[in-house]
């Protein structure tokens, strides 16, 4: 045993003692240790024979319950209490309750509102995101300003027109459009669009349908069955469907 291991449990009846006096509530053994173990060093068998010894003494009272002995203090040497005093003392317990709950919701809220004050932006970060925002704000305005003063709008009307009867040119997928000046050809090609992406939009549903239909009793995976058939997706090739 090491000096100040020895010297622990040369002094554990006394501090046991002033333990048991100042809980005045029964411990076993192994209560006692757990208790007192990391504060002063004591080992479990210091423990067990301090309580054994001040027991012998008539320092504490034990009693066995089976195989368990329980040790606590002498309650002759305390000052008899009478039940006006226990029943003060269980008000100053309620009370006392009450004002720990109290304490602990405040504590609850004031978490709370720290954590939100933690993560709302600062004063410098506020004024920086408002300079921001003006200036997408002016850049937006001025787009605007733009636009409302541009001569070369097409109206809904104008889109569902074919402008021009004489001529034709040929675009680069191969599509004749009839135009006669800058608008009829936009007009057609505006047109165009709309038909081929209409197409293709219906042909994808059906694709999609037919495929669908398929893998409900195809045993592999949708892109193993892709792979198998040598079907290339839209999205393989980045390729986006145009809002219609």
């Amino acid at each position: 045993m090491s000096k100040s291991r020895a010297e622990a449990a040369a002094g554990a009846p006394g501090i046991i003692l002033r333990y048991l006096q100042e809980q005045n509530r029964p411990y076993s053994a192994q209560d006692v240790f757990g208790n007192l173990q990391k504060e002063h060093g004591l080992g479990k068998a210091a423990v067990v024979k301090a309580l054994d010894q001040l027991a012998q003494e008539g320092k504490i009272k034990e009693k066995t319950y089976g195989k368990q002995k329980i040790y606590f203090a002498d309650q002759d040497q305390f000052d008899a209490v009478s039940d006006a005093d226990l029943h003060s003392l269980d008000a100053k317990i309620a009370a006392l309750t009450a004002k720990v709950q109290s304490l602990q919701q405040s504590c609850r809220h004031m978490e709370a509102e720290l954590k939100e004050l933690t993560n709302a932006l600062t004063t410098p970060e506020m004024q920086k995101e408002i300079q921001e925002l003006k200036s997408e704000c002016a850049r937006y305005t001025e787009r605007l300003k733009n636009i409302k003063a541009a001569t070369n709008h097409i109206t809904p009307e104008e889109k569902e027109e074919v402008s021009g009867e004489a001529g034709g040119c040929l675009c680069r997928s191969g599509v004749n459009m009839r135009c006669t000046d800058g608008r009829g050809s936009s007009l057609q090609v505006y047109k165009n669009r709309q038909k081929y992406c209409k197409e293709w939009r219906k042909r994808k549903r059906m694709t999609t349908e037919l495929c669908d239909a398929i893998l409900e009793g195809y045993p592999k995976s949708k892109k193993q069955f892709f792979e198998e058939v040598g079907i290339e997706t839209d999205e393989d090739h980045n390729v986006t469907l145009p809002d219609p």
